[in-house]
């Protein structure tokens, strides 16, 4: 509960501080710019069929002067590559990658032939996972900064720019990475890759989700940008400084948590070498993702966040309490443990006795229920503090029904979507260390809802 109280008064003022920063900001004048470095926006694509049209118009739309899209299809048994080659005029062409990752065989590089195309490249190369796709892209990217997306994604079309500033700010502390707000996308009205209506989703467990988001990038994430501490920018949306990336080594494709791993790699390798850096975390809302829509799917996402913790967690475990490694070490990483690993565990343990004592007759009722009820409470407070954050902030649920739902939800979720949360991570723990699980885990798409057709109900 205190590190829930500090958490949101520093998100808080790192609202402000952002806000009265950018208020003046001329993102625009990005546009125009001859210093504005070139990005490589790298998506690894996985049986996206479902997507992967949209997703890509998505991205060939972005607002930034000089970028190149590079869709890294890895190895999909669906119809990805060919929608991707049909709908994009797509040619095999010669290429020599520029970077030496170890990465699954590439089998070929496709570009268009259509000059409105021309800042797309996908490469097709067998299926070795995420990590081992990004890190193809890598290779294959052309410039020294890369954005890392999932490909299942519809970003806002000055993401780039908001993202790349401060690259351009950095004076005497060079800036390593850069991550944003991820909202969900469920339900949605896109149109020509863009989100044209925000809408909540219809199902419960995708508005639970909604409010989880909410909490953990305008509390959590941003709180920990304020602090410098963060060690997570999700593998939805990020930009990283490509040379430190390379130097680190690139993606683990060991872990199934390879965005939080190379997060923490990346500090690591610039703390051990003398560089002063930094990581920051825009707070603007710049990616929307699809989420899950059943209990089955979303308790194999859980399990795969927990197990890739564990793994971050034990790779690195020499900056646990080590001073040398600053904040780092002393703050963000013990935090780290403590609340995002041990937490749901001891809380699954405390249910257990407790169940036991019921039993044994060993309850003080009374103080059961008070102390019950604090925590109920105090939850819900954090709850209504976020939605108020998202009032004040960036307000993008403009429909009053769609925020009493997300109101209700905050009283439901300690009794449905916590348990449950809770739960998959236990069993992430149990799967790592008693069955060795290393699946990453399939998701369904279902796809992004478009506008109604108002010609269709007349033929």
């Amino acid at each position: 509960m205190l590190s829930y109280t500090f958490l949101a008064v520093f998100s808080n003022l790192q609202a402000r501080i952002y806000i009265q920063r950018n208020k003046y900001a001329k993102y625009d004048l990005l546009l125009k710019s001859s210093v504005a470095p070139p990005v490589s926006v790298l998506a690894p694509a996985y049986n996206e069929e479902a997507t992967i049209v949209e997703n890509i118009r998505s991205l060939l739309s972005l607002k930034y002067p000089r970028f190149q899209v590079v869709v890294v299809n890895d190895g999909s048994k669906d119809s990805t590559l060919q929608q991707c080659i049909d709908n994009y005029d797509l040619e095999p062409i010669p290429f020599q990658p520029t970077g030496s990752l170890e990465c699954k065989r590439i089998r070929q590089v496709y570009r268009s032939k259509n000059p409105a195309f021309k800042k797309l490249l996908v490469v097709d190369k067998e299926n070795g996972g995420k990590a081992d796709a990004l890190n193809a892209g890598l290779n294959v990217a052309q410039s020294p900064y890369v954005m890392n997306i999932d490909v299942d994604c519809i970003l806002e079309r000055d993401c780039l720019q908001k993202l790349m500033k401060p690259f351009l700010e950095e004076t005497d502390t060079r800036i390593i990475a850069t991550g944003g707000v991820i909202r969900i996308a469920n339900n949605c009205v896109v149109e020509g890759g863009s989100i044209k209506e925000v809408r909540l989703p219809k199902t419960m467990i995708g508005r639970f989700q909604t409010l989880e988001y909410l909490r953990a990038f305008l509390l959590g994430r941003m709180a920990w940008g304020y602090l410098d501490g963060l060690l997570l920018i999700s593998g939805a949306l990020g930009v990283f400084d490509r040379e430190l990336v390379m130097k680190s080594g690139g993606y683990y494709a060991a872990t199934v948590g390879e965005d939080m791993e190379l997060v923490v790699r990346m500090r690591r390798y610039a703390r051990e070498h003398g560089i002063k850096y930094k990581v920051e975390f825009i707070p603007d809302p710049l990616c929307w993702t699809e989420v899950p829509e059943s209990w089955k799917v979303l308790h194999r996402q859980r399990n795969r966040w927990t197990r890739g913790t564990i793994e971050t967690v034990l790779l690195h475990k020499k900056l646990f309490l080590n001073p040398s490694y600053g904040k780092i070490g002393l703050l963000s990483f013990p935090y780290w443990v403590f609340f995002e690993w041990f937490a749901p565990v001891v809380e699954f343990i405390g249910i257990v006795f407790l169940f036991i004592y019921v039993i044994l007759g060993m309850i003080n009722i009374e103080f059961f229920v008070l102390l019950s009820a604090m925590v109920y409470l105090f939850s819900i407070t954090i709850s209504m503090y976020t939605l108020f954050m998202e009032d004040l902030t960036f307000f993008r649920y403009k429909r009053n029904k769609d925020f009493r739902k997300l109101i209700l939800m905050a009283f439901i979720e300690p009794f449905v979507f916590h348990p449950f949360v809770m739960w998959s991570a236990v069993r992430g723990n149990w799967d790592y260390f008693f069955e060795g699980k290393k699946q990453w885990g399939a998701m369904k798409r279902v796809g992004f809802q478009q506008p109604a057709n108002p010609d269709a109900k007349k033929s």
